[in-house]
């Protein structure tokens, strides 16, 4: 009796249990399934990473077997770019006043600039010992007023139009190798060691005063000491120490070629042809090739065929900030 009342007492209870086991039953055993289902899917997903995980990707494909890992930059600027500085100009209402830039408060030429640096140690306060103890670099008034710049037959800013001009017309990529004659003190070659993966720059100089103003001012001053140019002392187109099994994807002399002898450029040709690459690898001269015109039109393209090397014509690059173009001659090497 006790247990038919038990029983009888609590129907409601008893039914509740009947029914509500099975069901959480199924409700784990359905939750189960799709959990599998969901975590299995995730393994094989397709779906887009997250940004970070992206651009890691595309890093490491992009910079595998020693490639660019950086995303390719624009070598010159647009229409658009040259509207837009000019927009921002008229925006401010900048006007120029006599064709000259109002100086500081302490209006100075180079020159005054240098007899200061001298008479008060530059901007250094310390005396004695201490007075060169402060400084990682030092580096030579006469580099710090930029007088390096004033010894070139135009501006210094002419060194970025044919950085520009010669970079697009290689179809240079920042992966690619580029030698420079007569780098002097990097006009143009700081903006291919900007644009290019460390160690791609290479020069040959001879002019150890040039070279002082390369390594000791305009490499640290404009941050790229960590780019690691390669810079050789050297002359008598004697191209040994950059190694015998490199391949350059551009070389070009600007304005060198005809301060030399006729034989010592052919001498350097014939050098130089062995570490350009074959087809799209190019060779540019600036100015004039009279060291092959001289020869007359069919000897000078047959001494170029017995090289390997090919004319491809004469370029004019106009430039972006004064009234000047320079003349540029290509070659290229057609035998593997």
């Amino acid at each position: 009796m006790a247990f038919l009342s038990s029983s009888s007492s609590s129907p409601a209870m008893q039914k509740g249990i009947f029914v509500s086991m099975p069901v959480l039953v199924l409700s784990v055993s359905f939750a189960a399934a799709v959990f599998f289902l969901f975590s299995s899917s995730l393994s094989s997903c397709s779906c887009p990473s997250p940004i970070s995980s992206q651009n890691d990707a595309v890093a490491t494909s992009v910079g595998g077997s020693g490639g660019d890992v950086r995303l390719e930059e624009r070598i010159s600027p647009t229409k658009e770019d040259i509207e837009w500085v000019r927009d921002l100009i008229r925006s401010n209402g900048l006007h120029m006043q006599k064709n000259e830039l109002r100086k500081g408060i302490n209006p100075r030429t180079r020159d005054q600039q240098l007899a200061d640096l001298k008479q008060y140690k530059g901007i250094s306060h310390y005396e004695g010992d201490e007075a060169n103890n402060h400084t990682a670099l030092p580096c030579p008034g006469e580099l710090l007023v930029e007088q390096h710049h004033s010894n070139y037959g135009e501006p210094w800013a002419g060194g970025r139009d044919v950085y520009e001009f010669l970079a697009e017309s290689a179809n240079l990529k920042p992966n690619s190798r580029v030698l420079e004659i007569g780098c002097g003190t990097l006009r143009v070659g700081l903006h291919f060691i900007r644009y290019l993966n460390p160690r791609h720059f290479h020069c040959l100089e001879k002019d150890e005063l040039s070279l002082m103003a390369a390594l000791r001012y305009e490499l640290p001053s404009q941050g790229l000491l960590h780019k690691r140019p390669l810079i050789v002392r050297g002359e008598d187109m004697e191209f040994s120490k950059f190694g015998p099994d490199i391949s350059y994807d551009l070389i070009y002399a600007s304005a060198v070629f005809l301060h030399m002898p006729d034989n010592l450029v052919w001498t350097g040709l014939e050098r130089l042809v062995k570490k350009l690459k074959p087809y799209d690898g190019r060779i540019f001269v600036s100015h004039n090739v009279k060291f092959c015109s001289r020869l007359g039109g069919d000897k000078c393209t047959e001494k170029l065929a017995s090289l390997g090397l090919e004319y491809l014509g004469k370029q004019t690059h106009d430039s972006l900030l004064f009234n000047h173009y320079e003349i540029w001659f290509g070659f290229r090497r057609f035998k593997t």
